[in-house]
Order: structure tokens, then sequence, then C-alpha cells
């Protein structure tokens, strides 16, 4: 595949069978079935396309209730959140981040969920580098953050 092992670390989480393709002169591309296109394959797309199928296949999520980069407004700042789920009513439910595996999981990385959800106020916040992913249940209201062991099923939505 010609494939940079720099790009695609072992994650910690379920391993996934990426459909990639070559284009001269250009960076590998991962086909990313949510946004139906190929996209760079970088290190925190690999990330990423991780997250994306752990939450499908493995939590229960429907394609149709996941999005990806999604745009938002930060202190008038366009931005961009990595992966929005929806509740079963189409509501934001889920916010998570995906950093490249060599970018360390920490409150600054944190924060940054925490900025985008000043604007999103999902009830669930996610930070991961796919070898360590942080969770925490958000009360909006109360102004408390709970973390948490484990993603919730979408079930559990």
């Amino acid at each position: 595949m010609g494939l940079n092992d720099s790009v695609l670390k072992l994650l910690q989480l379920p391993p996934i069978e990426p459909v990639t393709r070559e284009l001269a002169g250009q960076r590998t591309q991962i086909f990313d079935a949510f946004r139906n296109k190929y996209v760079a394959l970088t290190p925190e797309e690999w990330v990423r396309q991780h997250v994306l199928a752990f939450l499908n296949t493995h939590l229960g999520y429907p394609k149709n209730k996941i999005a990806v980069e999604v745009a938002l407004k930060v202190n008038g700042l366009s931005k961009r959140a990595d992966i929005v789920v929806y509740s079963s009513s189409m509501e934001p439910w889920m916010l998570i981040e995906c950093k490249a595996a060599e970018v360390m999981i920490n409150q600054a990385v944190f924060d940054q969920a925490a900025r985008y959800n000043l604007t999103m106020r999902v009830p669930f916040l996610v930070v991961t580098n796919g070898l360590r992913l942080l969770a925490a249940r958000i009360d909006v209201e109360a102004g408390s953050i709970h973390p948490l062991k484990n993603l919730p099923t979408f079930g559990e939505v």
C-alpha cells in the first residue's frame, strides 16, 4: 500500500480495514464512509476513522446519527468539531475531538473540546488520540463534569 508507518500507528481501538488509494503527487487517501469520500490520510484522520468504526460497529451508533467535521462558531471564530453524535431526535448528543496518536491527551485538549461545547451544549464530551480516551458526562445547567470509564452505547442514548 505504500502507507507510512508513522501515520498508521497501532491504536487502543479495534482494528479497521481501511480502503485507501494513492494519487500521483498527493498524500495517501482513506475512504471515509461517513462523509462518503476520500480524504487525506493524516495521523489525526487515522484516529478519526478508528473512532467512527468503533462508534458504529461496536457501540451501535447508526451512520445517520454521526457527523464528521461539523462547522461551528466559537467566540466568533469558525471551527470544526471532529465528530458529533446525534440522539434519536437528532439533537447533538456527543462531541468527540480526535488528535494524532503523538498528541498528548491532557487538560488543554479537553479544554478545546469544552470550548466547542459552549456552542454545542452536548451532554457527552470525548477526547482521544487513539491510545488514550477521556470521556465525561457534562451537566451544562449545573456546570459539572463527571468522568466516564466507558462510552455509552447507542441503546443508552
